[in-house]
């Protein structure tokens, strides 16, 4: 009788155990990403605190919990007050979006850029000893150790003190002019570039850590000169941003990987080719896809999805030799108050182990923000995705030979299906897909006609008929820039509204003025 009892009980344990790794094989494994993130870029297009906080309570309800905030001149500094600009919230917003986010169990990470892109301060002659460039002001020296530690302690100080995070940015990417005037040019001839960059990282990762705070450090100059990276401290955090390349693209991606330092993953949706006039969608899409995915199988800590309104990089007036009237960023976007639909696919993805393919995520999109059936989201996939190619002096830049007319039919083409699918719902979020195509439209009718006038066939006769095409042209604008006011009149400042009409336009009418003239 023993015995069979014993056998009865082991029969059950077998059977509990079997059971067990059965239901066990069917729970995702646990998320090695412990920060899932959105990173807003302030540098234009600075977000009302409205929908600042109507957007952060979006990623909060889909599982974002955290948001790194590149503020750039929108932030108020108290003790370098010339680095704030027009459109700065007061001390009093901040600190109402950052309490905001802590109850929707987000933490804000400063995100407060130290070597590159750093126009915005050195564009006052305050800090003009620390330019690596008197004419292009967007780097700092690293050989003016004792001014930068000065100042980004007191820029980290002030951040630190109103952010309820245990991290800070310190940016570092992009640093295009590492090495360039005479002392770092001479450093640089002893020590490396290498060293070079990472003597003024670790500078800066010192102060932050000092500070009882994490550094967060973009990873595309430590893939390129790795030699010196384990200078810095071991509480530094690398973000490996990568928009749809191979992982080598900026070096040899397994020396960070052996590094020891903790790494987070970053895609895109709004970068490179973007501009007002181009949406890459297709590259956005497939960039979430795969990259996601890749990022957790590396076991990377963290993904936090960035979304650039411009490229960085300025187009700098100047009143004379050495006086700056102001810096206009070269590349804008459109704002994303147009990216939902990347945004949600981004929010999907991240929040699952399972990605769903582009093609059903759009399809169950279309259905449940527009009302469209199969037939419809596939029309709709296939006119957002045509012909992502951009023109430069009067060439298609693009994988096939395309002329800007053909270029130009195609986007006429696009506007056309658009307008024919016609939403049942979501007319609003809609819109901006219509006027996008608009605007496209527009911008390649131009580019035609300036490929035309400078042709070498172009001759003084022409000029008058080409000038009432131009005018022609000029008289869409109104139209355009209405819809754009009323679509994202409460998302960005009116101020900033008119400036994103104007540059949009300015080309159009400077040719103008220039044919007008000729008799």
């Amino acid at each position: 009788m023993k015995n069979y009892f014993k056998t009865q009980v082991l029969l059950l344990l077998l059977l509990v155990s079997v059971t067990a790794k059965a239901w066990a094989s069917q729970v995702p494994p646990a998320d090695s990403v412990a920060v899932k993130g959105f990173h807003l870029d302030m540098r234009i297009q600075v977000m009302q605190l409205p929908a600042l906080k109507k957007f952060a309570a979006k990623l909060a309800g889909k599982g974002i919990n955290t948001i790194v905030m590149e503020w750039e001149g929108s932030y108020p500094f108290k003790n370098e007050p010339l680095i704030a600009n027009r459109y700065a919230y007061t001390p009093a917003q901040v600190a109402e979006f950052i309490s905001y986010c802590k109850q929707l169990k987000i933490q804000v990470i400063p995100l407060q850029q130290s070597f590159g892109h750093v126009e915005y301060i050195l564009r006052n002659y305050k800090y003009a000893a620390q330019r690596e460039d008197q004419k292009d002001f967007s780097q700092v020296c690293p050989s003016e150790p004792e001014l930068n530690k000065k100042l980004f302690t007191t820029l980290f100080a002030e951040l630190i003190a109103t952010h309820n995070s245990p991290y800070l940015h310190i940016g570092g990417d992009e640093t295009y002019l590492l090495g360039h005037c005479e002392k770092c040019k001479k450093r640089a001839a002893e020590i490396g570039l290498s060293r070079l960059y990472f003597d003024h990282i670790k500078m800066l990762c010192d102060i932050v850590v000092s500070m009882g705070k994490r550094p967060i450090v973009w990873a595309d100059i430590a893939l390129k000169y790795p030699d010196y990276i384990n200078l810095l401290p071991k509480q530094t955090i690398f973000i490996d941003w990568n928009y749809g390349w191979d992982v080598n693209h900026f070096g040899d991606h397994a020396k960070l990987l052996k590094s020891g330092y903790e790494i987070w993953g970053s895609p895109s949706i709004r970068s490179y080719p973007d501009n007002f006039f181009l949406t890459d969608w297709q590259k956005h899409f497939k960039n979430i896809h795969d990259f996601i995915p890749l990022s957790r199988s590396l076991n990377y800590k963290g993904i936090v999805m960035t979304s650039w309104s411009t490229s960085g990089v300025y187009s700098s007036l100047f009143e004379s030799e050495g006086d700056l009237i102001d810096l206009y960023a070269i590349r804008h976007v459109y704002p994303l108050s147009g990216f939902n639909i990347l945004v949600d696919y981004y929010l999907q993805t991240l929040g699952t182990n399972k990605v769903k393919p582009v093609d059903d995520f759009i399809a169950d999109y279309c259905h449940d923000t527009f009302g469209f059936d199969k037939s419809k989201a596939e029309q709709f996939k296939k006119t957002l995705f045509a012909a992502p190619y951009s023109v430069q002096r009067g060439k298609v830049v693009s994988n096939t030979p395309l002329t800007v007319s053909n270029l130009l039919d195609t986007a006429e083409n696009t506007l056309k299906v658009f307008k024919s699918l016609a939403p049942a719902k979501g007319a609003q979020e809609y819109r901006h897909f219509l006027l996008m195509a608009r605007i496209r439209v527009y911008y390649l009718t131009f580019m035609e006609i300036e490929a035309e006038v400078n042709a070498p066939t172009f001759t003084l006769d022409k000029a008058p008929a080409y000038a009432a095409k131009v005018k022609k042209l000029m008289a869409d604008e109104h139209a355009l820039s209405a819809e754009f006011n009323a679509l994202n009149g409460g998302f960005i400042h009116p101020a900033a509204i008119a400036e994103e009409n104007l540059l949009r336009s300015q080309k159009v009418h400077v040719m103008y003025d220039r044919l007008a003239k000729i008799k």
